[in-house]
């Protein structure tokens, strides 16, 4: 019998799903051996072979189907069904009543395709049942198959449809194994709230504690975002441990934004036990609030701490809370030429146990760059500050307890000079560039400032020369006039590789009042201060930081980082070392530390990671993780190890192992 193609307009099925049912919304064919069109009842009746595909390009095929009107009804044998570019419905009989579809002896995947020789993953099942209302696909006695072979047997199991964005119920476990709390099972149960709104719950058992329940709460609206999560557990020994951290950023309107975190946790040890710790030194809570203009800014913030460190003999740490914390800029228009204007003021509150600091400090700088013949470029700048401050009880440098009110008028200013010269060639383009810079500054005798403020000294590098202050804060200040001065070459090609070299140093004319060894800085000619870089904008990209003894040019400190590799084969290579002298702030220890990470694509979906912390002075690792990894289109498969071996208080460096599974319809993970 001779085949008829059928072009129908919107008649039946008049929504979209990614269930059982075909979306046949908008214009549609169908071709059959024989279609019969009954007009009164307006149905659809074919016999022998058909096919029928929609306007996105799904498609079904069967034999004998029978279409009612608006697609309420429909029946048919041999069904086979793409509801996507890998979902795949076969079913021996499938018939349709309103919202429900029954697909008998059914299976159903959505790996079809992905691999040559067979699907991932299927499911056969006796019979699989479709609620259009409730966008869920049911389950009758479903056998799970990996390339055919059968894996294991449920009798009932059900699952969001391929088109469902958002679905409460549970997320695929994964498992942990610990050397001090036994095996974790992980078990999350998803809640949707709405497509913007949901919550994911975790119940976890360990074999060798008390279980430990997560909590993770996530909202979008249109003008901000809101993120939670947390977990508490009461362990063996009675202990209430529990953390709780918390993000929300709010849009007020184009020139303004909110922040509200929160970061707090039962005690020091907590984090790091039960694997929420990332090296954190401390926990934030606090507020932010930001305001922008096009030449303007200002941000007014809290901060609340809760230190995570233990204090080791004479190695410091900060103390106390910020609140307040104001700080506004302001730079004015070219006022003539390109000469322009800063304007800043800072507000600071530091408040510990049984003591208190505020500050108050106002700026005001002039600046102005100049163009001079044969590509001279020379900038001045002066600049007057003010600054006021309230002790109360406050610790200050010298060990003296005060209260009252210092202040304090600094006023500085600086010329620097630079020439660019340029060497143009058809392979490689070369700069190179001498640079100076004089800052002169009102000299201060009186060291008064309080310990824990917000300047913590100083320490030389070359990111360090050519600043107005060389001290990490704004509460310790430079004493006198010192000059920068170094010098950079640079080449570059057309292919995008590039190579860097940097040398400087300063010279401070004045005595500096207190000395670290380990600075860098000196009394006359400081250390000298580089780097090296180099970028062939493909595989590799290396550079370095580094200081060289004053005198004898010994290395005093490197920082190293190497990128090796693309395509998921790398490896990343970083290293510090710092020499250390014996003083009040600073342990005598030198800095010698390695980071490595490397990672080996072994085909498109198979992958090895690794990457370690490891301490060279010491002779051991202090952290070293791993895992082998398949990203399949259809499912993914990780095996990962942590471990930490870190001693703090009730913690001992702990071995942890990972395994996640879970599959994929569509992109979408389950």
């Amino acid at each position: 019998m001779k085949k008829l193609g059928l072009i129908f307009l919107s008649f039946f099925v008049p929504y979209t799903s990614y269930g059982l049912a075909l979306d046949t919304e908008g214009p549609k064919t169908i071709i059959a051996d024989k279609i019969e069109y009954d007009v009164n009842s307006e149905t659809i009746k074919t016999t022998g072979n058909t096919e029928i595909v929609n306007q996105s390009g799904q498609r079904m095929t069967l034999t004998d189907s029978y279409l009612s009107k608006n697609g309420e009804s429909i029946s048919g044998d041999e069904i086979r069904m793409w509801l996507g570019n890998h979902v795949y419905v076969e079913s021996q009989n499938i018939t349709r009543d309103g919202d429900i579809t029954t697909a008998h002896k059914a299976l159903f995947t959505a790996c079809d395709g992905c691999d040559c020789f067979g699907n991932a993953w299927e499911i056969w099942a006796y019979k699989i049942v479709h609620d259009m209302d409730s966008r869920m696909l049911k389950f009758y006695s479903p056998v799970m198959k990996a390339y055919s072979i059968p894996v294991f047997w449920v009798p009932y199991f059900e699952m969001p449809d391929p088109g469902v964005k958002h679905k409460t119920g549970f997320l695929m476990p994964d498992f942990n194994s610990t050397n001090k709390m036994g095996t974790q099972i992980n078990v999350p149960f998803y809640i949707a709230l709405s497509d913007t709104h949901d919550i994911t719950l975790t119940a976890s058992y360990l074999t060798q504690e008390n279980p430990l329940f997560q909590v993770e709460h996530r909202l979008n609206i249109d003008h901000g975002e809101f993120r939670t999560q947390g977990s508490f557990t009461r362990n063996k020994l009675g202990e209430n441990r529990w953390h709780i951290f918390n993000d929300d950023v709010i849009e007020l309107g184009e020139n303004a934004r909110a922040t509200i975190f929160l970061e707090r946790t039962s005690d020091k040890t907590y984090l790091q036990k039960y694997g929420f710790y990332s090296d954190q030194p401390y926990l934030d809570s606090g507020a932010k609030l930001e305001l922008f203009g096009q030449s303007s800014y200002i941000v007014a913030d809290t901060h609340i701490f809760q230190e995570l460190r233990e204090s080791y003999g004479n190695h410091s740490k900060a103390q106390g809370d910020i609140l307040p914390n104001i700080r506004a800029v302001h730079q004015t228009a070219p006022l003539f030429g390109e000469t322009y204007a800063t304007f800043s003021a800072d507000v600071l509150g530091i408040s510990g146990k049984s003591s208190s600091s505020q500050r108050m400090i106002g700026d005001a700088r002039l600046t102005t760059p100049w163009t001079l013949w044969g590509g001279n470029r020379l900038t001045a700048s002066i600049s007057t500050r003010y600054d006021l401050y309230h002790f109360d009880n406050t610790e200050l440098v010298g060990n003296e307890i005060y209260s009252g009110f210092k202040n304090r008028f600094l006023p500085s200013g600086y010329i620097e000079w630079g020439l660019p010269l340029f060497k143009p060639a058809s392979g490689w383009t070369q700069t190179i560039e001498p640079r100076a810079r004089l800052t002169i500054m009102r000299n201060t005798d009186e060291d008064y400032f309080a310990v824990f403020n917000d300047s913590d000294g100083a320490f030389l590098t070359d990111t360090t020369l050519f600043s107005n202050n060389r001290f990490s804060g704004l509460d310790l200040w430079e004493n006198g006039t010192f000059a920068d001065y170094g010098v950079r070459w640079s080449a570059f090609n057309s292919d995008g590789k590039m190579v860097e070299v940097f040398l400087g140093q300063t010279y401070d004319f004045k005595d500096r009042a207190n000395i670290d060894p380990a600075s860098g800085f000196h009394n006359g000619a400081s250390d000298y201060v580089g780097r090296i870089g180099y970028n062939n904008s493909n595989w590799l990209n290396i550079a370095t930081r580094f200081r060289l003894g004053q005198e004898s040019l010994e290395l005093r400190h490197m920082e190293t980082m190497a990128n090796i590799g693309k395509n998921g084969t790398f490896l990343n290579i970083g290293h510090m070392w710092s020499q250390q002298f014996v003083e009040e702030q600073a342990l005598d220890n030198d800095i010698n530390e390695a980071i490595i990470g490397a990672g080996l694509r072994l085909s498109n979906r198979w992958s090895v990671r690794w990457n370690a912390i490891y301490n060279m002075e010491v002779g051991e690792f202090q952290r070293h993780t791993g895992g082998l990894f398949y990203n399949h289109p259809c499912y993914y498969v990780s095996v990962e190890y942590r471990r930490d071996n870190a001693i703090r208080a009730d913690y001992v460096g702990n071995t942890t192992f990972q395994f996640r599974f879970g599959m994929a319809v569509e992109g979408q993970q389950y």
